[in-house]
């Protein structure tokens, strides 16, 4: 394994002791899978944040747990190290605890370690039930700051909030839709990776409201569980379309939109018009190729600029006024991608 980095930043990095991280960069034996992985990931990690580690300035070591599809979580990643370097002198480092589906025991597990190991700051995307709350609640009152992403955790003490304002993204998804569709009589397919997660409630929520107020002719089917992953969601889709033959559109909350579209194509059906959320590189493709309508986007570099300022007033390094953790919602379609697009 790599020498390059001294073996307390690797040790630092992984969340490991000292004489753990040694036996694996010795390679003796009696040391599990687990942690050799563990170590190397926080060597590959360490090597794309090089070009912090010479800064001089306070360092923060910083937790980003999430569960998601890996095109977000990486999408995430890529915002993040991006907005690290223009924090200087402060030097911000991230430890990733990324799952595409976990169960709840083990996201709890992650955030008590956290508590033991410590941290500097957590980013968290998780479910919102009991047991995480009660964690998440109990990792704030040791000390250890936590800002949450996309969805949030309220009443467990969290610093703040990061993400787009989750019923306003689902009204404007009913607006575009409901604009698109007409009169009606028709429903939308609205597809949730899970029930567990309080930002795709809040978006279903909002964008229910607003269809029943203003476009009552349209209605919904929901499905959900797929967890954002293509395999699932296109099965649960598929299944939808079958059972009910007026689905003319989607609005897609949790993702797997490439499964969803061929849902429809395998079955021969139209799709007049499809909304979903972040502009990864499966959306951006499919709405090049014009198989999706648009994109309801936020900028996740500022995102994660907020939550590291977040951190930082947290430690007394900013003011006290507040930092709005609030995104604007970009409605982006085939016309106006952003040039910040054209490298996915």
């Amino acid at each position: 394994m790599s020498r390059s980095f001294l073996l307390k930043d690797i040790a630092l990095q992984a969340g490991l002791s000292l004489a753990t991280v040694d036996r694996v960069l010795n390679e003796r034996p009696g040391v599990r899978e687990h942690t050799i992985r563990r170590v190397r990931q926080a060597i590959g990690e360490l090597e794309k944040q090089r070009e912090q580690i010479g800064l001089s300035g306070r360092k923060f070591v910083l937790d980003v747990v999430m569960e998601a599809p890996s095109r977000f979580s990486e999408a995430v990643r890529q915002g993040l190290e991006q907005a690290m370097p223009a924090l200087q002198p402060v030097i911000f480092r991230a430890r990733y605890h990324f799952a595409e589906t976990r169960g709840v025991g083990d996201t709890v597990a992650i955030i008590e370690a956290l508590q033991r190991r410590g941290s500097n700051g957590v980013f968290l995307k998780a479910p919102d039930v009991a047991e995480v709350r009660g964690a998440t609640a109990r990792l704030v009152g040791a000390g250890v700051p936590v800002v949450t992403l996309v969805t949030d955790l309220p009443d467990t003490g969290r610093q703040a909030y990061v993400g787009v304002d989750n019923r306003a993204a689902g009204e404007t998804a009913a607006y575009l839709l409901g604009e698109w569709l007409g009169d009606g009589p028709a429903r939308i397919l609205v597809t949730i990776s899970s029930n567990r997660f309080r930002g795709e409630e809040e978006r279903e929520m909002g964008f229910r409201q607003a269809l029943r107020e203003r476009y009552p002719a349209l209605g919904i089917v929901e499905v959900s569980e797929g967890h954002g992953l293509d395999r699932n969601t296109g099965m649960l889709a598929r299944a939808a379309l079958q059972e009910h033959a007026d689905v003319a559109g989607v609005y897609s909350i949790g993702g797997g939109n490439r499964a969803v579209v061929d849902a429809f194509a395998s079955l021969g059906r139209p799709c007049r018009a499809f909304v979903g959320h972040d502009l990864d590189a499966d959306n951006l493709e499919l709405l090049r190729a014009g198989r999706i309508s648009a994109v309801l986007h936020h900028d996740l570099g500022q995102d994660m600029r907020n939550a590291c300022l977040h951190i930082m007033r947290a430690h007394g390094l900013l003011p006290k006024s507040p930092v709005s953790g609030m995104a604007n919602i970009q409605v982006i379609t085939p016309f106006n991608l952003p040039q910040t697009a054209a490298g996915l």
